[in-house]
């Protein structure tokens, strides 16, 4: 079974939540609402801040797709930036950000980016295995 759920917020702060929102909405739907859903709506809320935040490209869209398929969830998220891959920061105890791709790499059974013709994806993915999945969609 292969279920997608493909959205566009604009590059503006101000619908980060809007984004958010509708990933929980989505998992809600799918019937995924325990800590597996607080997991992926925060990094859903990370990884949309940072496009966000960094995307050079003015006035443009962030795509965001969320993907069950069998035994996995992926949450992926795409800005035309595409020149401008995120790199893990360090970041000291002083500094207000920067705590985004490390929170990502320690909720998310793996995750990466890569490069496609026109932009830039970021994606997460999670094993199902002990999660509260309904079988039927």
């Amino acid at each position: 079974m292969l279920v997608t759920e493909t959205f566009r917020i604009p590059k503006k702060k101000s619908h980060v939540p809007t984004a958010r929102q509708r990933v929980r909405k989505t998992l809600a739907d799918w019937g995924i609402t325990d800590e597996l859903a607080d997991a992926v709506t925060l990094l859903a809320n990370e990884l949309v801040t940072y496009a966000v935040t960094h995307c050079r490209v003015s006035y443009s869209q962030i795509k965001v797709e969320l993907t069950l398929s069998g035994t996995e969830l992926a949450l992926e998220v795409s800005d035309p930036d595409r020149e401008r891959l995120p790199r893990p920061h360090h970041s000291t105890p002083e500094e207000e950000g920067g705590r985004g791709l490390a929170l990502v790499a320690a909720l998310a059974d793996s995750w990466g980016c890569r490069q496609e013709p026109y932009a830039k994806c970021v994606w997460a993915r999670f094993g199902l295995e002990g999660a509260h999945v309904p079988a039927t969609l």
